[in-house]
C-alpha cells in the first residue's frame, strides 16, 4: 500500500505497513489531498500577502489536482483564522496563515483561549513584512541618528505611528527607543495607509510600519531612513538596515502556515513538501522579489522552535510594556 502526498509516493515495507495501518489508518488509506483544502487568511483581500498566497493556491492545484480555497477572515486583531484551527480536525484540510499576533495574544489577556505553541501544528514559515522608519523630507532628518537626537532633545514630544497597540512594529519600536534612551509618543492607527494620511497632514513625526509607504517615498513625498529586513531592499539599496546601523535586530514579523493541533508528523511533512515547492517555484520567487518580500523560510521543526523562542520574547515585552486587551 502507498501513502501519497500531492502525487509523490512513499513505499512502505510489510511490517512497517501493518504497524502504521493500526496506528494511523487515515494516512494509510487515503491520499492527501483528495478533496479541496481550505486556507484561511486573517486579513482583508488585497495586498502582497494575499497575492502571495493566491499565486501559491494556483500552483497548489497544478501540483495536487485539488483546489486550495482561500478564505479571508479579518477581524479580532488578525486571530480569526487561528480561532478556527482550534476546533478543526487535524487532517490537513483546514490550514491557516499564522503570524506573531497569534503567539502574542495569550499574553495580552488574563483569560487566554489558546496556548501559542502547543495548540497548533507549525508546518512552514514563509516570509514576512517590510517595515521601515519614514519621515517627512522637511523634518530635516536624513538619518535615523538625527531623528533619535531630535527625540532626545524633546522627550515624549515626537510621535511615531504604527498599525496598532501590541503589534510587532510597536514592540520593536519600543525596543529601539529603549536602546537609544529616548521617549517617543506611540500613536496607533488601523494600518499604514492611515499612517501616511496623518504624516502628510503633519499629525505625526515618524511612521514605523509596513511598506505601503513605498510609492510616497519613490515620489519624494516621504523619506525612508531605515528598513528592518535582513538585507537592504532592492527598491532602496541606499537605505541602511537596522543591522547595518548596529542594532542587531531584524524585524519582519514572519508568518507562515499552521494547522490544527495534533496533525500527524507524516502528514505535516507532506503538507510542508508541497508548500515548499509552491513557494520556491520561479513565479512565486519572482513575486517575492518584485514586492521585496523577505525569505523567512523554516521547515516544521525549526518553525516550531521559533514559536517557542518567540513566545518567551512576546511574554517579556508584553509584561515590560504593561500591554493588555482586557
Amino acid at each position: 500500500m502507498t501513502t501519497r502526498f500531492g502525487g509523490r509516493r512513499a513505499l512502505l515495507g510489510g511490517g512497517a505497513l501493518a504497524a502504521m495501518t493500526l496506528a494511523r489508518p487515515a494516512l494509510a488509506q487515503a491520499r492527501w489531498p483528495d478533496r479541496p483544502v481550505r486556507f484561511l487568511i486573517p486579513w482583508a483581500p488585497g495586498g502582497a500577502l494575499d497575492g502571495f498566497m493566491r499565486l501559491q493556491a494556483e500552483l497548489f492545484q497544478q501540483e495536487t489536482g485539488q483546489p486550495l480555497v482561500i478564505e479571508n477572515r479579518p477581524g479580532a486583531r488578525g486571530t480569526m483564522a487561528a480561532q478556527a484551527l482550534l476546533t478543526a480536525r487535524p487532517d490537513g484540510y483546514l490550514l491557516a496563515h499564522h503570524h506573531l499576533s497569534v503567539i502574542r495574544q495569550p499574553f495580552l489577556t488574563k483569560r487566554p483561549t489558546w496556548d501559542p505553541v502547543n495548540d497548533f501544528t507549525y508546518v512552514m514559515q514563509q516570509t514576512g513584512f517590510v517595515f521601515g522608519h519614514v519621515v517627512r523630507p522637511d523634518s530635516g532628518w536624513n538619518t535615523l541618528a538625527e531623528m533619535w537626537e531630535a527625540a532626545r532633545r524633546r522627550p515624549g514630544q515626537l510621535s511615531y505611528a504604527t498599525s496598532g497597540v501590541a503589534t510587532s512594529n510597536h514592540l520593536a519600536m519600543e525596543e529601539l527607543c529603549e536602546k537609544e534612551g529616548v521617549q517617543m509618543l506611540h500613536v496607533p492607527f488601523r494600518g499604514t495607509s492611515e499612517n501616511i494620511t496623518a504624516m502628510l497632514a503633519r499629525q505625526i513625526d515618524c511612521i514605523a510600519n509596513s511598506n505601503a509607504w513605498q510609492p510616497n517615498v519613490e515620489a519624494g513625498d516621504l523619506r525612508l531612513l531605515s528598513v528592518w529586513t535582513r538585507q537592504r531592499l532592492r527598491s532602496f539599496p541606499q537605505v541602511p538596515t537596522l543591522l547595518d546601523l548596529g542594532y542587531g535586530m531584524v524585524v519582519t514579523s514572519p508568518y507562515g502556515i499552521a494547522g490544527p493541533r495534533g496533525m500527524d508528523p507524516e502528514l505535516t511533512e507532506g503538507v510542508h513538501r508541497i508548500f515548499h515547492r509552491t513557494q520556491f517555484h520561479p513565479r512565486v520567487q519572482e513575486f517575492m522579489a518584485r514586492n521585496d518580500l523577505p525569505d523567512e523560510y523554516l521547515g516544521p521543526a525549526d518553525y516550531l522552535a521559533f514559536a517557542r523562542e518567540r513566545a518567551v520574547y512576546e511574554q517579556r515585552m508584553v509584561t515590560r510594556l504593561n500591554l493588555s486587551i482586557d
